[in-house]
C-alpha cells in the first residue's frame, strides 16, 4: 500500500511525501500514484511523537475505573467490573474503614494520584489475604492487622486480582490523538502476558522497561532503598547481560545513591534516569559525566505544585523537575507524561515546561524554564536515546509521522492525521 501526504510543510517548505510500506519514498512537489490520499492543506509534517515514559495499562485501567480526585463519594455508586470497583487518583490515604465507610458491599481499591500506594477497603483485603506478605509494604496498625495501605504493591497485588488485561484500543487513540506515534511502557517487571500484548499492539510502537530485552527498570522504594552494594550489584548483573538500566529516582536520596553506584560499575550508553524530581546542586554535571539521559515531567508542577509547596522543604522546590539546569551542564533530557498519573497531552507538557505554574498561578524555579520547541525536540528523540538528536522527516525514514491542521508557528497544535509504519489514521 502507498500514501501520499499532499501539500504538508516541511522545513519551512510546502512539499508532498510519498510512503511506501513503512518507509518514506519520495519528498518534492506534485507527486502522484498513490493508493490513498491525505490532504494537509499546508499543515506541518513532524517525525510522529514519541512519549518516553508512560503506563499503558495503568491508562485504560483509569479510563474505566473512577476518578476520586475531588471525592471518594464516586465510589458508592460506581459499577462493578470483574467484581471490583476501582477508583483512582485521589491526593488523600484512606486506611480500610474510611473505605468501607464509603463503600462496603464489594472489594473497592483505590489507587494514589503518585501511583505508589493502593488502598483497599476490608471486602478487598480479605480477596487478597494470601497475597499479603510481612514487609513494610504493607501498613499495619498497633494491633498487626493491615490498614488497608499496600505500598508499591502493583506486582503482588495484580496477581491475586482478575487476571483479564484491559483493552488498550481506546489508550492507542487517545495517544493518536495527541500526535504520538510511539511510548516507552515505564512499568516494571510485566507478567509474560502483558509483555505479549504490549509487543503485538497495533497502530503504536512500544519499548518496554518491564519485559527481558532493552533497558531495565529499577524501581528505587524511596521508603525502603536498597543498600550500596545491593544496587551496584543489580546495576552490574544487569549491565553484564548487555542492558541499560533505567532507575526510579523521585528523591534526592535515591538519586544520589544510584549516582554512586553508576559511579562504581561505569555507566553505559543507554542508562537514564526516571524523574530526577529534585536535582541537588551540582549533580546535573555528575548526570552529565556519566552520559546519562533524564526522562522528567513537567506537566507534574501544574498538577502537584500547590501540594509540593505545601510539603517541601524550600531547598526541595527550588529544584523541583529541573530542566534548563540540565540541559546547560549537556544533560539529555526528554519530557514525557508518567499518564496516567501525568498529563498526557505533550503540547500541555511543552507549555507547562514553559510556564512553570502551578493550578493557583504560583512560578516553580523560573529559571529552569523551557521552549516549547526545546521539549518537544526530546518528544521526537528516538526511543533507545531520550533526549538525543531529533528524528527527521527524510527519504529512507521510518513513516511514523504526526500531521497538524495548520502551521507549529500558527498557535496551539491541533493534530490531523498520524502515520504509524505507513498507515494513516486520520483525526476527527
Amino acid at each position: 500500500m502507498s500514501l501520499l501526504l499532499r501539500q504538508v510543510e516541511l522545513e519551512e517548505a510546502v512539499v508532498d511525501v510519498r510512503i511506501e510500506g513503512d518507509r518514506i519514498v519520495e519528498i518534492g512537489a506534485g507527486l502522484c500514484g498513490s493508493s490513498r490520499v491525505v490532504e494537509a492543506r499546508g499543515g506541518t509534517l513532524l517525525p510522529g511523537l514519541h512519549d518516553h515514559h508512560l503506563h499503558l495499562f495503568a491508562m485504560a485501567a483509569a479510563m474505566a475505573s473512577i476518578d476520586c480526585s475531588e471525592s471518594l463519594d464516586a465510589l458508592a455508586t460506581a459499577p462493578v467490573n470483574e467484581g471490583w470497583v476501582r477508583g483512582f487518583g485521589t491526593a488523600s490515604t484512606p486506611d480500610r474503614h474510611d473505605l468501607d465507610a464509603v463503600r462496603s458491599d464489594v472489594p473497592v481499591r483505590v489507587q494514589h494520584r503518585s501511583g505508589a500506594l493502593w488502598m483497599l477497603n476490608s471486602r478487598a483485603l480479605a480477596e487478597v489475604s494470601s497475597w499479603l506478605d510481612g514487609t513494610a509494604d504493607v501498613e499495619r496498625d498497633k494491633h498487626g492487622e493491615p490498614t488497608g495501605r499496600l505500598f508499591r504493591y502493583d506486582a503482588r497485588l495484580r496477581a491475586a486480582l482478575p487476571s483479564t488485561l484491559p483493552d488498550l484500543g481506546g489508550v492507542v487513540a487517545r495517544l493518536h490523538r495527541y500526535g504520538i506515534t510511539g511510548v516507552t511502557d515505564a512499568t516494571p517487571d510485566l507478567s509474560p502476558a502483558a509483555v505479549e500484548a504490549l509487543t503485538a499492539l497495533s497502530g503504536i510502537r512500544v519499548t518496554l522497561l518491564g519485559g527481558l530485552t532493552g533497558p531495565r527498570k529499577l524501581l528505587l522504594r524511596d521508603h525502603d532503598l536498597p543498600t550500596y552494594d545491593d544496587l551496584v550489584q543489580v546495576i552490574g548483573g544487569t549491565h553484564a547481560a548487555g542492558r541499560p538500566v533505567a532507575v526510579h529516582c523521585v528523591t534526592p536520596e535515591s538519586l544520589l545513591l544510584t549516582l554512586a553506584a553508576l559511579r562504581e560499575v561505569g555507566s553505559v550508553p543507554g542508562d537514564r534516569i526516571e524523574h530526577a524530581a529534585v536535582v541537588p546542586i551540582g549533580i546535573a554535571e555528575a548526570l552529565a559525566a556519566l552520559g546519562l539521559a533524564v526522562v522528567t515531567q513537567p506537566s507534574f508542577l501544574r498538577l502537584r505544585g500547590d501540594e509540593y509547596l505545601r510539603d517541601l522543604d524550600r531547598e526541595d522546590i527550588a529544584r523541583l523537575y529541573p530542566y534548563r539546569s540540565l540541559l546547560d551542564a549537556g544533560v539529555r533530557v526528554a519530557a514525557s507524561s508518567d499518564a496516567p498519573y501525568g498529563d498526557a497531552d505533550p503540547w500541555r507538557t511543552m507549555a507547562d515546561a514553559a510556564a512553570r505554574r502551578t493550578r493557583r498561578g504560583r512560578v516553580l524555579g523560573p529559571r529552569e524554564r523551557v521552549n516549547p520547541v526545546e521539549v518537544l525536540t526530546g518528544y521526537l528523540s528516538p526511543p533507545d536515546d531520550p533526549g538525543g538528536a531529533a528524528r527527521r522527516v527524510e527519504v529512507g525514514a521510518l513513516a511514523d509521522l504526526c500531521l497538524l491542521k495548520a502551521p507549529l508557528r500558527s498557535g496551539e497544535p491541533q493534530v490531523r492525521a498520524v502515520v504509524v509504519g505507513g498507515e494513516a489514521f486520520e483525526q476527527p
